[in-house]
């Protein structure tokens, strides 16, 4: 989380500072300078952040579920691990790993339709 906070942060520092001026100069408020110049420039640190994000949320999900559950995915692991039933274990895996897999793909998506958009 931190990391990510620090990976956005520091591409809205590296944003141009000359587009900021030209558009202090032409009395832009700080909401405008937000949305026209500085959100467009980093689109690409935030996909970069979402990706790398999905694997780190379904770490925590999954972890939570190891501690606390008495459902989903992490308790059938753990449990199937307790009671030596290794299918519940793979099962859970694998359906964690086509999650992941297609939430990756959705945010491949996400950025091909942005970028699309943001270069007509």
């Amino acid at each position: 989380m931190i990391v990510t906070v620090l990976e956005n942060l520091n591409g809205f520092l590296e944003t141009d500072k000359d587009l900021i001026k030209m558009a202090r100069t032409f009395n832009a408020n700080k909401f405008q300078i937000l949305t026209k110049i500085v959100i467009p420039a980093n689109i690409s640190t935030f996909v970069n952040s979402l990706k790398v994000n999905i694997g780190l949320s379904l770490v925590g999900v999954i972890s939570g579920e190891f501690l606390v559950s008495k459902a989903g995915l992490g308790y059938l692991i753990v449990y199937g691990g307790q009671v030596f039933k290794l299918d519940l274990v793979m099962t859970s895996v694998i359906i964690l790993g086509i999650l992941a897999g297609v939430m990756y793909g959705a945010i491949l998506l996400l950025e091909k339709f942005v970028l699309k958009h943001r270069a007509s």
